[in-house]
């Protein structure tokens, strides 16, 4: 969090003097209490004060939460992001299914000419075909598979936690990573709940990235 300049005059104020009140820190700034209410709420949540009643503002300076807030959102899905495995449009969902337990992974993204995004396909899309009595050697997995917009996609240079507040939104597993050429979706990579189980245990064990 980047804290504006009254802010970090007040972080400084109750370092040098604290434990210091509202009024008192109010009187150095020549502002009023009201005036001052919005930042020292924010600093206090933040956890780089701490107000004690009848006694007043402490410096704390920032807490973990804090500092891995900080370093969440220094991370992009770019550096984590895991290759992704593509299909055709024109594959048979026979092939598809094969593919999906011989590649190991959760879904396949479907690309058509130019390597453009044109759909996603899921387990529970191939477990639906498959025990619909359907001719699996002859279905094409374009006729099945999950198509715009009704794909959710993020990009390289988004962060972690926006990403991963997607993945729960939607309640999915994975989801391409792209970018935009000539109005066409290409994919790049990966995000999945695994990468982010992986970033998180990085963190418990304060490894560097």
């Amino acid at each position: 969090m980047q804290l504006n300049e009254r802010q970090q005059k007040i972080v400084e104020i109750v370092r040098v003097n604290g434990p210091i009140t509202g009024e008192q820190i109010a009187q150095e700034l020549s502002l009023t209490r009201a005036t001052l209410r919005p930042d020292l709420a924010i600093l206090t949540m933040t956890g780089i004060l701490e107000a004690r009643p009848r006694v007043g503002y402490t410096f704390v300076g920032k807490r973990n939460s804090s500092l891995l807030r900080e370093k969440l959102d220094s991370l992009t899905v770019g550096d984590f992001m895991s290759s992704a495995k593509v299909v055709s449009d024109e594959m048979t969902v026979y092939e598809a299914v094969v593919t999906l337990f011989l590649e190991d992974v959760g879904s396949l993204f479907v690309v058509g000419k130019d390597n453009e995004l044109v759909g996603v396909l899921s387990r529970k899309d191939l477990l639906r075909a498959a025990i619909g009595n359907q001719d699996l050697d002859q279905l094409p997995v374009n006729v099945i598979m999950t198509r715009m917009p009704n794909i959710t996609v993020c990009e390289k240079s988004e962060t972690l936690i926006r990403a991963g507040m997607k993945l729960i939104e939607k309640q999915i597993d994975a989801m391409p990573v792209v970018e935009e050429k000539d109005g066409k979706l290409i994919v790049l990579g990966r995000m999945t709940k695994t990468n982010m189980t992986k970033v998180l245990i990085a963190l418990a064990n304060d490894e560097s990235f």
